[in-house]
């Protein structure tokens, strides 16, 4: 996609023009073989309320950001390889239209179109740009992807306990994990989550339960294939052994015989 405009000045022209809008504290954006395939306004939907975000899908990114002045200068610049992006189509409901979710493994978020065309058109280009990428990187496509926040005005109440009413006092809180909207009692712990930060995040009851459980049997797994490495090890010395008695046998058998070596050739496999 775009491949025609690889190297042209109006594609150079075209991406000099999104880097000034984002001034000095955007990143650069131009590289060799990078093409602007799009832009357009879509609107985020965040965890208080949905804001309109300026986007811009090139043939290996996503960039996004917020409009001080349209078409002329935006900030907050985010960036998306598009390599780790996955895009899920989701059905209208009462607050939003034209909407479908962009994944990937360190945020998770909802945008929607101003038309369902829109819509279609935008999931295909971002579907064939990142299928398009994988085939050139030879890349399998991304599953690991964070869970989307759910936006605070869908619940009233924390969405574990189901007790506690959210109020002045009693605020909203976020399970990075899941994404659900909890009370301070319900989202006590922390737990290191890699791939959202290098440092512990809050996390519900129910996910950090289940976190711990899953670290606590990752020593019992690596027990295991020590085990089995020390039974292979332990057969292939008995075979060794075994075929050394083989040889002093033959050798005692017929004395003054020529001896005959062989090699054992054994298959490996190799995984791409």
């Amino acid at each position: 996609m775009g491949d025609h405009l690889i190297n042209t000045e109006i594609n150079a022209q075209r991406i000099a023009t999104v880097e000034n809008c984002f001034g000095a504290n955007g990143q650069p954006l131009t590289l060799s073989g990078r093409v602007l395939v799009g832009e357009g306004l879509l609107t985020k939907v965040c965890r208080k309320k949905s804001k309109p975000r300026m986007f811009f899908l090139f043939t290996d990114i996503l960039v996004y950001g917020t409009i001080i002045i349209h078409k002329r200068k935006y900030a907050s610049q985010q960036i998306i390889p598009l390599e780790n992006v996955t895009v899920q189509d989701l059905p209208d409901n009462t607050d939003q239209k034209n909407q479908w979710m962009i994944k990937t493994s360190r945020k998770s978020f909802v945008v929607c179109a101003a038309t369902p065309f829109e819509k279609a058109d935008w999931m295909r280009h971002i579907a064939n740009c990142i299928q398009q990428l994988l085939e050139k990187t030879g890349k399998t496509p991304s599953t690991d992807h964070a869970a989307p926040w759910i936006p605070d005005k869908m619940t009233e109440i924390c969405m574990r306990c189901t007790q506690r009413k959210f109020n002045t006092v009693i605020r909203r809180h976020h399970c990075r994990k899941c994404g659900f909207v909890v009370c301070h009692s319900c989202s006590k712990q922390k737990f290191l989550l890699p791939n959202l930060s290098s440092k512990p995040l809050r996390v519900c009851t129910l996910c950090y339960n289940h976190l711990v459980e899953e670290k606590n049997k990752e020593p019992t797994l690596e027990k295991r294939a020590d085990e089995v490495t020390e039974q292979s090890a332990m057969v292939s010395s008995n075979d060794e052994d075994s075929e050394k008695s083989s040889d002093e046998e033959k050798a005692h058998q017929w004395p003054g015989q020529d001896q005959f070596f062989s090699t054992d050739c054994s298959w490996s496999s190799f995984h791409t």
